[in-house]
């Protein structure tokens, strides 16, 4: 099974599907990451030190037997370690854990509140590419006003924007603002989530959506999951997105998406799901995110 591919603003090319292992132990991860690629055909893993499983994500790519060039590897940095200095030097032991060379893809976590720190930081990144420590930089959770000091203060416009992304917060403005830009969009809790947030509050839209009635009837006439048809509604909007699973059938199925295509009524009708005023987001706003 072969994922459609995006290319990204400096012509490196991302797999528009990949598999996110946040809250994934150390034993999972290797697992799950040795599955996905040797048996599910994903080329595209989504890390970050953050989660505690970078050298397991390391392990599961070389299990897997397929050669490191063909797979792409996002890792990110975390805000306490911004700064130019710091960030340096995060880059350096994650690619030591992971036992890699260099990442395909680097972000920047979170935007940090202190403006003049992210822009030093985000020169860190520029750094790393020059050097070929990574093969594209990006951002995650930056909202307008934090690309904007971003393109003023650096030279490298990001590759790549990672956001929460579902249909019950599509995030049009934002999605229209990166294009303009050339900044991929990247979909992260794909599906809504489970029934808590990344937050550990209870979520009304993960399961909910995935059991709505809109999904379950367009999921029926396609003969697919209800998930599939959400990750489906993703592929048709250009968007990058990587639904994370510790469950090798769920793995399977979630990658099981490029056999069949949503109609205009179709992505009409799962428009409609937003829920008005960004009440849909599962996750603490990134102006409110403290770290």
């Amino acid at each position: 099974m072969t994922t459609p591919e995006i290319t990204l603003n400096n012509g490196v090319r991302i797999p528009q599907l990949g598999l996110g292992i946040w809250q994934a132990s150390p034993e999972e991860t290797a697992r799950i990451v040795r599955y996905a690629i040797a048996e599910a055909g994903y080329r595209h893993i989504d890390g970050a030190k953050m989660y505690d499983n970078e050298e397991a994500l390391g392990a599961g790519v070389r299990a897997s037997g397929v050669p490191r060039d063909e797979i792409f590897v996002t890792t990110k940095l975390w805000p306490t370690d911004y700064g130019r200095e710091n960030a340096t030097a995060a880059l350096d032991a994650s690619l030591q854990r992971l036992g890699f060379d260099y990442v395909d893809l680097y972000l920047l976590h979170w935007p940090n509140q202190d403006d003049a720190l992210r822009v030093e930081t985000w020169l860190a990144l520029e750094d790393a590419l020059a050097a070929g420590k990574v093969r594209a930089i990006g951002v995650a959770n930056h909202e307008p006003h934090h690309l904007d000091d971003l393109l003023a203060g650096g030279s490298v416009v990001p590759a790549v924007n990672q956001i929460e992304l579902h249909p019950a917060l599509p995030q049009r403005e934002l999605r229209e603002l990166n294009a303009r830009h050339g900044i991929a969009t990247q979909a992260w809790s794909p599906l809504a989530g489970g029934p808590m947030t990344p937050w550990g509050r209870a979520n009304p839209h993960g399961t909910a959506l995935r059991s709505h009635p809109v999904i379950a009837q367009i999921a029926g006439r396609h003969g697919k999951t209800p998930v599939q048809v959400i990750l489906r509604w993703h592929m048709q909007q250009g968007v990058v997105a990587i639904p994370k699973s510790v469950t090798e059938e769920r793995v399977a199925q979630n990658i099981d998406i490029f056999d069949f295509e949503l109609s205009a009524d179709d992505l009409a009708a799962i428009d409609g799901l937003e829920v008005a005023d960004g009440g849909g987001r599962t996750a603490t706003h990134p102006d409110d995110a403290s770290f």
